[in-house]
């Protein structure tokens, strides 16, 4: 029996005809596996909303095939796919309350009576909102209305939840919480998630793996922690967290920066001549300007983000470097614009981007 719940194969979407006909997918192929929460991460226009509509069954695929389970669902209607969908709208039923929105899609579905009340109940559990079952949703605040529209899409237990930035309306602490109760919740349920979000922090937070898009085309799936530590590519290095791109030359296994510092990099392999390397800020570290083997800057600027003070340096070939560094009880970073430092790189920091 696979172990996949969703897959993807090579998934184009055009909208309009001929030569003016826009391809908003070209050419995807991607699966999803049984009880992994799996984000689709890309900026406005990649792509990542067409490639949810294609599964839930609001867009046909101009090419390609959608399969659930090994099945063949690309011609089937939406409401007869065992998928669910959470909007960013919620598009709850303001004048009804928590239990009969959770209630409705069972009730439609000609379930009985007994089994609507008692999925209804275990649902409104689920989310932890018995308190509030017999509430209307137009006295609920934008946290407690998400909450519902969760329960209401598990409630038939369907094998795919699919959600279309839902947490993009709320504030930025609530964001965070409800980050943690859809991981909880996913984990409980054990349903396959599929999320969309242009948020890389929320993608990092909550996903097993991430698909990365851009321009219709996935570039890089894996782990968080792969994505954001050996990014395929230079759009997924600057898109996922910051990045810092220096160019360099390889030479025996070993990459010489135009300042004349030579620094390790870990998959040279073979390969010689000019490369990019990519370093994140928090592996950048600021040392005095008279280090030996230190890398010349000067300070450009200071930007506080309370936890961290990112400092921004310029290197005497004008290239820009971002140090990220921990600030001070004081919120003093004990640096000021002009002030010449040395940098030092992590061991293992600075890898070498595809072109």
């Amino acid at each position: 029996m696979t172990d996949v719940a969703v897959e993807v194969q090579g998934a184009v979407k055009a909208f309009g005809q001929g030569g003016a006909a826009l391809r908003a997918l070209d050419g995807v192929s991607v699966a999803i596996r049984k009880g992994e929460f799996f984000t689709l991460l890309g900026p406005s226009g990649c792509g990542k909303t067409t490639l949810l509509r294609l599964i839930a069954g609001f867009e046909t695929p101009t090419e390609g095939r959608i399969l659930l389970d090994g099945q063949d669902i690309t011609d089937l209607p939406p409401n007869r796919r065992p998928v669910n969908t959470v909007f960013q709208s919620y598009a709850l039923f303001p004048h009804l309350t928590v239990a009969q929105n959770v209630a409705f899609g069972l009730e439609m579905l000609g379930r009985p009576r007994a089994e609507v009340a008692a999925r209804t109940e275990r649902m409104i559990a689920l989310v932890r909102l018995e308190a509030l079952a017999g509430r209307r949703i137009a006295q609920m605040s934008g946290g407690q209305q998400q909450r519902v529209a969760l329960a209401r899409a598990l409630a038939p237990q369907p094998k795919v939840l699919l959600l279309d930035e839902p947490l993009s309306a709320l504030d930025l602490k609530l964001r965070k919480e409800m980050q943690i109760e859809l991981k909880r919740l996913q984990h409980e349920t054990g349903i396959t998630f599929v999320f969309v979000t242009h948020d890389q922090e929320e993608a990092l937070t909550m996903s097993d793996r991430i698909a990365v898009m851009a321009a219709g085309g996935i570039r890089q799936i894996g782990a968080p922690r792969e994505i954001y530590t050996r990014p395929a590519d230079r759009f997924v290095a600057g898109f996922i967290g910051e990045s810092n791109f220096l160019p360099a030359t390889i030479e025996g296994g070993r990459a010489t920066l135009a300042a004349g510092v030579t620094v390790e990099v870990e998959d040279a392999g073979p390969r010689a001549g000019a490369v990019t390397l990519a370093v994140r800020p928090e592996q950048v570290r600021v040392v005095p300007a008279d280090e030996p083997g230190a890398l010349a800057a000067s300070v450009r600027d200071l930007v506080y983000f309370g936890t961290d003070t990112n400092c921004h340096l310029t290197l005497p070939d004008g290239t820009e470097v971002v140090a990220r560094i921990q600030s001070r009880p004081s919120g003093e970073p004990g640096l000021a614009p002009g002030d010449r430092v040395g940098l030092r790189l992590a061991p293992g920091a600075a890898r070498i981007l595809a072109d």
